[in-house]
Formats: C-alpha cells, sequence, structure tokens
C-alpha cells in the first residue's frame, strides 16, 4: 500500500516543485484553507502547545499566533517540494547566508577544524543545508531520523543530498563521525526532537517540563568540537536569511547539562521573538519528567 500511496503521490509532488514561485504560493493558499479551515489539522495540538508556552497571551494573541504557524507551515512544505527542481542559483538568492554567518564557519574550516552545528524546527531548515553545501568550505553532515514509509524516505534522502550534504541516521551518528574524523565537517543535530525521557536531560522549556536530547552534548563532549548554533529566519515569504554563532568553544570543559541548557536557551529565545516560525503541531510535551528527574 506504501509503494501505490508513493507513485500515486510522486508527479502531483514534481508538478508542484516546477511551479513559479508566484503559482506555488498561490497552492500554499489553498493549501492552508484545505489544513486549517477544513480540516483543522492538528489545531488542538496546536492550540495547547501554544497556551501553554504562552500562558500570558490572549485568546486573540494566541489565535493570530496560529493562523500565521499554519500559513507558515503550508510554505514549508511546498518549499520543502521545490527543493526537487530549483537551481543552485536559486537556492542560494532564496536562502542567504549573512557575511557573519559565513565568517563563523570560514574561520572554523580555515583552522581545519569540525563543529557540530544545532539546529531546530524554525523557519526552513530544510532549505538551510543546501546553500552551506554550495558556499561553505565544510562538509555538511545531517543526523536525520529515517521515515517509515521506505519509499518516501528515499525521496528525503535524495532531496535532501542533492547539493552534496551527507546523510547519517541517528542510529550511527557518532559512529559515522569517528569514521570522518580526519574531514573537516559541520555535522547538524535538530536540537528539539522528542528523546525518550529517561534518556534525556530535562528542564523548563516555553514554560513547561521538557526533554532534549544529549546527543548534541555527548558527542560534541567526547570529540571536543565546537558548537554552532544557527537559525534560519524568513525575511518575507520565499525568502530566508541564516545566522549563525558560537555558543560553545570548548564542550570538554562544560559541566554535565550545560551545553544542553545552553542550546535550548538560545533556541526558546527565538521561539519567542518569532512563535509562527516554529513547528507547533508536533507532540512535544508528550512525555511526563519522570520521578527521578524532580
Amino acid at each position: 500500500m506504501s509503494a501505490i500511496v508513493y507513485y500515486i503521490t510522486l508527479p502531483f509532488i514534481y508538478l508542484i516543485s516546477i511551479l513559479p514561485f508566484r503559482l506555488l504560493y498561490l497552492f500554499s493558499d489553498f493549501l492552508y484553507f484545505i489544513l486549517y479551515t477544513c480540516l483543522g489539522y492538528r489545531k488542538t495540538v496546536v492550540l495547547q502547545n501554544l497556551h501553554n508556552a504562552f500562558p500570558q497571551k490572549t485568546e486573540k494573541e494566541i489565535d493570530t499566533i496560529s493562523r500565521a504557524f499554519y500559513h507558515n507551515l503550508c510554505d514549508f512544505m511546498v518549499e520543502t517540494f521545490k527543493i526537487l527542481t530549483i537551481s543552485k542559483k536559486g537556492i542560494i538568492k532564496h536562502c542567504k547566508f549573512n557575511a557573519e554567518c559565513l565568517a563563523v564557519f570560514s574561520k572554523y574550516a580555515d583552522e581545519g577544524r569540525s563543529v557540530i552545528l544545532v539546529m531546530g524546527h524554525i523557519g526552513n531548515w530544510e532549505w538551510a543545508g543546501h546553500p552551506f553545501s554550495l558556499l561553505c568550505k565544510q562538509r555538511l553532515d545531517v543526523i536525520y531520523h529515517p521515515l517509515a514509509n521506505k519509499h518516501f524516505d528515499r525521496l528525503m534522502f535524495r532531496m535532501r543530498s542533492r547539493f552534496g550534504t551527507r546523510m547519517f541516521p541517528m542510529k550511527s551518528a557518532f559512529k559515522e563521525m569517528l569514521a570522518h574524523r580526519k574531514e573537516v565537517t559541520a555535522t547538524v543535530f535538530i536540537s528539539d526532537q522528542t528523546p525518550m525521557p529517561e534518556s534525556a536531560y530535562w528542564t523548563t522549556f516555553l514554560n513547561q517540563d521538557t526533554p532534549v536530547f544529549k546527543g548534541t552534548e555527548i558527542i560534541s563532549k567526547k570529540m571536543n568540537l565546537p558548537i554552532v548554533y544557527a537559525c534560519v529566519k524568513k525575511v518575507k515569504r520565499g525568502y530566508y536569511e541564516m545566522f549563525a554563532e558560537t555558543i560553545v568553544e570548548n564542550p570538554a570543559a562544560t559541566t554535565d547539562g550545560e551545553i544542553s541548557e545552553i542550546h535550548t536557551r538560545r533556541l526558546e529565545k527565538d521561539i519567542i521573538a518569532m512563535p509562527e516560525s516554529w513547528l507547533w503541531s508536533h507532540r512535544r510535551w508528550k512525555h511526563k519528567r519522570p520521578v527521578s528527574e524532580l
């Protein structure tokens, strides 16, 4: 059944991908009408997440953020499909790396030092890797969770690696990083995944008890790789800008939990500044803090 769904859907995905941007966003507006107005896709989850994260906001403010989030979500979906056919010139034009951002990565590449690049599901994280692979000196490695549908997983793999990005499944991330440690790389970890509660670092994030994936901290300390935080901010519809800054220069010298706390607080700051850009539709807070962590 999964293969049938894939092969029926694939021509429509390519059709969306080849649309000019003006028509692409008209389709996104139609998709918003379907998902938000007609289906109410995950609206209960989104509204509950927003209410919990921003208890001080009024119903009107929550509704405004919710609607803006769904518009961004639909744009993100069609923009992801655009990766299949967009040119190198096009992706660099639509997802800009400012001079300060490029300077951060150039510095480490010139020093022959690999880095860990930590990001969240904010802005268009799918677009960000492509201009990196085209503009930066180091090899970009992305840690990802394979999709359950093997056909769509291959499609996403092809899109994400189209301009040279290398993909590693989460379960073999550390092994792959060790195997390529003689190369100068930037390895991307998405920090706002939902880890198993027993193995997570627990903190308060957006006013809620939240488990944080510890892999970023554990691996960076073992390999003593500098940690760079990056965020893709929307400039206007169809255009993004990448910002980056070093948040931990010497991970080996940090205490337990310090790195997890630093990158979580940095992501939280960006979410508060532009809440409509974060992925509110995922069930980020489905686990309760274990008794041992209280």
